[in-house]
């Protein structure tokens, strides 16, 4: 390939032949005459003719000029010029590839794929060999391999690499491409498609790709993908922490918060300065909204990486302390509740009052801290919650050890119903100076209970206690104990709740428990048993249920993924038999995230000579082939014009240029014939039409939804509709369609005759569809309100429920697309008259995603939360519409077929 600035020559041998102008040129410098016709008169007349000769022997210059130029267009046409080609492969050896096709290259992975397919095409045009690596490891459970293939696998093999949601592993790339090139002598053009981001095993992969030739590294800087890592309570909401890797420019972040529908129901920003790797964002809102959050999601939550599965850990569900007034309001430090509020109040919703009015409002656990004798109607009260799932955690002190005393001082005392065992009479003082023994610390917390795994400080020590009376099923009840084996807290299954008992006071005055860190930790493992989530030791292993891929979608597992246990869950690295997902069972879900498990983000940067650094934002290559080739034709066209005008004469002379206008014309009507295509093709059969936005992705998207929703009309209805048409309101007509798909977008810009063109298909019968695709999203409502404006559209409703489009063919209530629950709107009845068809619906759901199908007429992606059961509703959705748009209020006359033949009847 030979180059001059941004224009390569992807043939360059063809422009030898342009040394041949000057040949052409002296073969068109001579135009030879036209023979004069004499009509024969007599003798005498022929002697008075005179021999002049007044044709010219040469060609005009202007002619020669014109001619020179279309051999010239023809030669540099033959060339292929390409502009803003990527740089030309290097070496004579093979074409070494190699992917960084993690979590991260989910970003921009459209540009990246461009760059990657470039390269093999490259490789096939010079005949070179291609070797492919990818440095994530494959979804099929396999090791990091290297591939040597052939042009048309790679071809292949390109088209099909998707990014993985787990790390690429760098450190078994550099493994595996050293036991490939043993042996290897050649000079290749390597090629390193990075992901920008640095990891184990960056060096030696380097070090190893630039012994076998030159190596060119794409993606240093400028497209990696920021990540949202995992929330943490707050008294004021969920704050979550956003990290960066690219840093060279200023950005802005929005964080939505979406229920188990998908919808979003809060959202927070946060911006970034250049420099910055790190900022905070937090979801204010009242905690009966954040206890719906079920998923967090920077912008669309296009990769993996910027986004947050939640289960039950994060709810903030409320708690109930039992106050009981004394010595506490005028010292807080020996207040009864004072430590137990600090160690909740960041993690739940507190709630302070008498028993009965805290059981009137929701919670999911009750503190009763030494509260002395309860009312009966109190205690009842309790006992009835609990069996409802309540957990209540009450704490000894000195009212409980004198109500043992006297109610029993030699003996076990009466069975309390809000104890979980028997209590021996009085209390028990360890240390002092009556005493051998000193305070005791505690044993480590059994395996099986919901303190397993934390960790004892030695310095937590008990100096009072209430003791338990033994009993053979002491042990089972008891989830920790001092370290002579004394129980400590002591619990009993209520029903469906809890209730747990410390043998010690809530606050200071009995042992340091409550000071230390460990027991904020036990009191967070009761708030999440109180939540309904089963005791950490007792759980079995969590079987995945829904899982993540690259994109953030959702899906089912796939069939190398594992059960994991809920231990492994905090250390586990995502990988193909551990996907990002959900784990678990209907009563017991965990959430794995890939931003929990990745080491802080920074950027990749390989301090090395001889390393070229090059960019996937480039501009897109060109070929200039065709349009210099259409050029010189053109060019021919207007030569053999202006030959006969030059060769002919007189009135001949004007009807050959009046024969040649007419060809002229005649190709410019050819230029015109793809409007009479497309309004021939248009008219001859109902399609579905759909606007092309200029993203080629989503117009994709849309032309596979489109088409699906045909395919289905065939096999379900009588409609037999053609393929979909992409049309451009500003440059197509829109009265062959009765429905055009609008997929709403923010960059989209609407000119006047496109703004023209709509009004009058509104007007004049036709309907759109406005999809936001995005579930109400910020952005795209906004997208949506600015088109309502230009286009001057009426006022929209909600979907009444006896709507004809929720009958027209199936009975339907709601609306779904891809995502479900967004509200959908049409036009008020009577606005305008067509009938009874509305010109304008609207919503968010992603209806042409949830159409979309492949060749083979399988789903392209997944639906949430609904599954194949949503799919099915979604198509139904789109066949009522289409049945809606062709046979207007035919079904509503229908409905009231009944009242209509009464009235005939009378």
């Amino acid at each position: 390939m030979f180059g001059i600035g941004a224009l390569s020559f992807a043939a360059p041998w063809a422009l030898v032949t342009l040394v041949a102008l000057p040949a052409i040129w002296w073969l068109l410098r001579l135009t030879p005459p036209i023979p004069k016709r004499f009509v024969f008169p007599p003798i005498r007349l022929l002697l008075g003719i005179t021999a002049e000769r007044e044709t010219p022997a040469q060609t005009p210059w202007w002619l020669l000029l014109l001619r020179l130029l279309i051999a010239a267009l023809v030669i540099f046409g033959a060339s292929r010029p390409l502009l803003n080609a990527e740089p030309p492969l290097e070496g004579q050896g093979p074409v070494i590839v190699v992917v960084d096709n993690g979590w991260s290259a989910a970003a921009g992975w459209e540009a990246r794929h461009r760059v990657l397919q470039g390269i093999v095409d490259k490789a096939a045009r010079g005949d070179r060999r291609i070797v492919m690596m990818e440095t994530a490891p494959p979804a099929d459970g396999g090791a990091v391999t290297v591939k040597a293939l052939g042009p048309t696998e790679a071809k292949t093999a390109a088209a099909r690499m998707t990014p993985q949601p787990w790390p690429v592993r760098r450190d078994l790339a550099a493994e595996a491409l050293a036991g490939w090139a043993e042996g290897f002598k050649d000079i290749a053009d390597v090629r390193w498609l990075s992901d920008g981001i640095a990891g184990p095993g960056d060096e030696v992969l380097a070090e190893r790709l630039d012994a076998l030739g030159r190596l060119h590294v794409y993606g240093m800087t400028g497209m990696s993908a920021p990540l949202l890592r995992l929330p943490r309570p707050e008294p004021e909401g969920l704050v979550s922490e956003i990290e960066r890797a690219d840093v060279a420019t200023a950005a802005t972040y929005e964080v939505r918060g979406l229920d188990a529908e998908g919808q979003v129901i809060v959202v927070g920003q946060a911006g970034m300065d250049a420099g910055t790797t790190r900022t905070e964002v937090s979801l204010k809102a009242p905690p009966e909204i954040l206890n719906r959050v079920e998923r967090m999601q920077i912008g669309a939550g296009e990769t993996v990486g910027a986004v947050t599965l939640l289960d039950g850990r994060w709810r903030r569900r409320p708690v109930g302390l039992v106050s009981v007034g004394g010595i506490g309001e005028a010292q807080p430090l020996l207040g009864r509740l004072y430590y137990i509020e600090r160690a909740l109040r960041n993690a739940t919703t507190l709630r302070t009052g008498g028993v009965t009015p805290l059981l009137a409002q929701p919670l999911s656990m009750l503190v009763l801290a030494d509260p002395g004798e309860l009312p009966a109607a109190e205690v009842a009260a309790i006992e009835d919650w609990m069996e409802r799932g309540g957990m209540t955690v009450r704490f000894a002190g000195p009212a409980l050890a004198r109500r043992s005393t006297e109610e029993s001082p030699t003996a076990a005392a009466t069975p309390d119903p809000l104890l979980p065992v028997t209590l021996r009479g009085g209390d028990r003082v360890i240390g002092g100076a009556m005493s051998w023994r000193q305070p005791m610390g505690l044993q480590a917390f059994p395996a099986a209970g919901p303190f397993a795994g934390l960790v004892v400080p030695p310095d937590v020590k008990v100096r009072r206690q209430i003791l338990a009376q033994p009993t053979p099923d002491l042990s089972e009840k008891t989830w920790a104990a001092l370290s002579d084996g004394t129980p400590l807290v002591t619990a009993e299954r209520k029903g469906k709740g809890w209730l747990v008992l410390f043998h010690t006071s809530a606050n200071a005055e009995w042992s340091n428990l409550p000071l230390s860190g460990v027991f904020v930790e036990m009191m967070a493992r009761l708030l999440t048993l109180g939540q309904g989530v089963d005791a950490v030791g007792d759980t079995p292993p969590l079987a995945p249920i829904k899982t993540l891929d690259a994109f953030a979608r959702a899906g089912d597992p796939p069939a190398v993924a594992r059960a994991v246990t809920v231990a492994e869950l905090p250390d586990l690295v995502p990988s193909p038999q551990h996907p990002p997902g959900i784990y678990g069972a209907a009563d017991l879900k965990r959430a794995f995230n890939l931003p929990g498990a990745l080491e802080p983000l920074e950027p990749l940067d390989l301090a090395r000579d001889g390393v070229t650094r090059l960019d996937y934002v480039a501009p897109k290559e060109s070929d200039l082939g065709g349009a210099l080739l259409a050029a010189a034709l053109l060019l021919f066209m207007l030569d053999l014009l202006a030959g006969l005008w030059v060769r002919g004469g007189g009135r001949r002379r004007m009807a050959a240029a009046a024969v040649l206008f007419g060809v002229l014309l005649a190709g410019g009507s050819a230029s015109a014939a793809p409007d009479e295509k497309f309004a021939r093709e248009n008219s001859l059969e109902t399609r579905l039409a759909y606007l092309k936005t200029g993203d080629e992705r989503l117009d994709n998207v849309s032309r596979l939804g489109l088409n699906g929703l045909t395919i289905m009309l065939a096999r379900r209805t009588a409609a037999e509709l053609g393929p979909p048409q992409a049309v451009d309101p500003s440059r197509d007509e829109l009265a062959f369609f009765p429905l055009i798909y609008w997929p709403v977008t923010e960059d989209y810009r609407i000119d006047d005759t496109a703004r023209l063109a709509v009004k009058a298909y509104l007007r004049n019968g036709g309907t759109i569809l406005f999809d936001g695709r995005d579930q109400g999203g910020i952005a795209q409502t906004q997208a949506l309100r600015h088109i309502a404006e230009i286009l001057d559209l009426p006022a929209l409703v909600p979907v009444p429920t006896n709507h004809v489009i929720g009958r027209a063919f199936y009975l339907l209530n709601d609306f779904p697309g891809r995502f479900a629950g967004s509200q959908v709107w049409i036009e008020r009845a009577g606005e305008r008259v067509n009938d009874g068809v509305s010109p304008v619906i609207a919503g968010s759901n992603d209806w042409a995603a949830a159409w979309a199908l492949d060749d083979a007429q399988r789903p392209l992606f997944p639906v949430v939360p609904g599954g194949e059961r949503q799919r099915e509703l979604a198509f139904r959705f789109g066949i009522n519409l289409v049945m809606h748009v062709l046979t207007g209020n035919y079904k509503s006359d229908q409905v009231h077929l009944r009242s209509i033949l009464k009235r005939l009847g009378e």
